[in-house]
């Protein structure tokens, strides 16, 4: 099952309400796109763009959805997420507790370092199971090269 949503907010100037005249560009003041699909070991929900106030509604209701198949393992890929606020890390946080009420793990893999920094200033980082991309393997040098970059 995958799911994809695009969250755009238009605000009106004070004292307008309604949509916008024709030929007014809306500017989105947040949007977060968000899949979800099954992996390997779990749902694996993808998250880009702006998770605000905005957005929290969303994510919690695309994450109240993974959480209802009674998956263990849900990991969040963060790696396209930019922005993160209080309103949304609370989301994240709780769904953690609810997994770890099912001895079950919310990982949130790849965040960029922006949010990173936001989960330690907070102390969610210890709440959350936070893992960073795995380095590719260094390239050894075959048997015919050297570290100094003389062949034999």
């Amino acid at each position: 099952m995958v799911w994809r949503v695009r969250l755009a907010l238009y605000l009106p100037p004070a004292g307008h309400d309604g949509p916008p005249a024709e030929g007014t560009e809306v500017i989105p003041v947040a949007a977060l796109w968000t899949s979800a699909l099954a992996g390997a070991d779990g749902p694996v929900v993808v998250l880009s763009g702006e998770a605000d106030a905005t957005t929290a509604g969303l994510l919690r209701e695309l994450l109240t959805k993974v959480l209802d198949t009674g998956a263990r393992l849900v990991t969040i890929d963060a790696s396209g997420l930019s922005f993160l606020d209080s309103a949304s890390m609370r989301v994240l946080v709780l769904a953690a507790r609810a997994l770890q009420g099912r001895h079950g793990t919310l990982v949130l893999a790849r965040p960029q370092p922006v949010v990173v920094r936001l989960l330690e200033i907070t102390g969610a980082d210890r709440l959350l199971d936070v893992r960073e991309l795995a380095r590719p393997a260094p390239i050894s040098p075959g048997p015919a090269a050297r570290v100094d970059g003389r062949h034999y």
